[in-house]
């Protein structure tokens, strides 16, 4: 879907370039994407003053078209401006314009300060000067919204090109999402995201924005092998691996099962299977398997993994499995679904021999190296694909950041696998339940809490 995907500025420049070879002149592209952005931008002022720093390229065109829209809705509007239009498209806007423009924002204040002095082509730091007009402008109204990005963002990176950078209410995507939209830190400054269409094409290879599942509730003729066994390895830590079956019990698989070394005290709901895991591994009805939750890290753990990977179905690695997980163990081939931590990414990148600068790109050269799907999880999750498919989490509550909610997000994944999902879309869902359980949790929960909150996720869903 459109709406979902995220483009770099490569692709979205390749995307307007192919609205224009259709007929749509710049001009009127401008005329449909900043006519979109005043409609959010007359609810967000609800008949309070504007006032729109416009840039010298097309992202100050839009500017003096919501200016124009803005002043016909019946807001009384300021435009400033510190440089003059720079292309066709954006002086065609400031003519039709044709109100009052400032070279300076002093003395501009009001209710909404509307940023389009630079947008997604930014690729360097905003200049001393502009850098304070936009603070102090910012300052100075009651709310403010930024055109595609903040002024002072790089889009394809996420990063902040200026120190101290304002925080805004809204940020409001023209035609597509960029990458600065769903990644830290640049998501952090944005405030409430709203996505203006522009009649973009969906574009091959683009990434995509994770969204919220369709699933369904079994069939009528199920029973629990139908719906899927899901196997969890147990290790010397029988507490994380119990919290991954809590989540995959309440994550669609019809059966889940603890393959331990020794019984465990348990809940009574949760089959734990004892013995030699060599031998209960090999049980034909097993869908998916997850290894590494308490796994631990010494030679009975090491072997413990080997014997998880023998059989070839899919898997799940996370945690102590990801450490001990060396390049010869896997094939490219096998259905792997890998979820680090950063330090985890690091190390499986430093492993893998792969080098790449920052997560996203490591996570995708790792999938490509290593035949794995990678979930690198955070704050703000990214899970990339062999085949370079590319997927971003929408922000989920930082009262995630407790200990033992990786190992539920591991045991959805699995629960998710053992129902016949393939590993890239298993992890897709997998993330937004879990970021919905959290939600739906509250406040400083616990993580058994948060397993407990998986089923309610997936109610949502149905």
């Amino acid at each position: 879907m459109t709406d979902s995907q995220i483009l770099t500025v490569s692709q979205m420049q390749a995307a307007e370039q192919a609205i224009f070879d259709k007929g749509t002149t710049v001009s009127e592209l401008m005329e449909i994407a900043a006519g979109g952005a005043a409609e959010w931008i007359r609810r967000i002022a609800a008949g309070r003053s504007i006032t729109v720093l416009c840039g010298p390229g097309n992202n100050g065109g839009d500017g003096y078209v919501i200016a124009r829209r803005m002043r016909e809705f019946g807001n009384e509007v300021s435009v400033v401006a510190p440089m003059e239009p720079a292309t066709d498209a954006a002086r065609q806007a400031r003519e039709k314009w044709g109100g009052a423009v400032s070279t300076a924002g002093d003395g501009a204040h009001g209710g909404v300060f509307v940023d389009c002095l630079f947008g997604s082509g930014l690729s360097r730091p905003l200049s001393g000067e502009h850098a304070l007009m936009v603070r102090d402008l910012a300052e100075r109204h009651a709310m403010r919204v930024a055109i595609d990005l903040p002024s002072g963002v790089e889009s394809d990176s996420g990063d902040l090109l200026n120190e101290k950078l304002q925080r805004y209410d809204a940020t409001l995507a023209l035609g597509a999402w960029k990458f600065a939209h769903w990644v830290l830190p640049a998501r952090s400054i944005m405030g409430s995201k709203r996505l203006v269409p522009i009649g973009v094409e969906p574009t091959e290879g683009a990434a995509e924005l994770i969204a919220k599942p369709t699933l369904a509730a079994p069939a009528a003729g199920s029973h629990k092998y139908r719906r899927g066994l899901a196997a969890i390895v147990g290790g010397e830590m029988p507490g994380a691996a119990t919290l991954a079956a809590m989540a995959a019990q309440r994550a669609g698989a019809g059966y889940v099962k603890l393959l331990a070394e020794g019984r465990e005290s348990l809940d009574p709901g949760l089959v734990c299977e004892s013995g030699p895991l060599d031998d209960t591994i090999v049980d034909d009805r097993i869908r998916a398997i997850l290894v590494g939750p308490g796994l631990g890290r010494s030679d009975l753990a090491e072997r413990r993994l080997a014997a998880a990977l023998k059989p070839r179905r899919p898997i799940v690695l996370d945690a102590d499995a990801l450490v001990l997980l060396k390049p010869g163990m896997i094939d490219t081939d096998h259905a792997i679904l890998a979820t680090p931590h950063d330090g985890e990414l690091d190390m499986l990148c430093r492993n893998f021999a792969v080098i790449a600068e920052g997560r996203r790109a490591r996570a995708a050269a790792l999938a490509q190296a290593s035949g794995m799907i990678v979930c690198a999880k955070g704050p703000d999750t990214v899970i990339a694909a062999p085949d370079g498919r590319l997927a971003l989490a929408p922000p989920a509550p930082s009262w995630l950041s407790v200990a033992g909610s990786g190992d539920v997000l591991a045991g959805i994944a699995v629960s998710r696998m053992a129902t016949g999902r393939e590993p890239f879309e298993a992890a897709c869902e997998a993330v937004w339940l879990h970021g919905e359980a959290a939600r739906r949790c509250g406040a400083a929960f616990t993580a058994s809490e948060l397993a407990r909150s998986v089923s309610d996720a997936y109610a949502d869903c149905l």
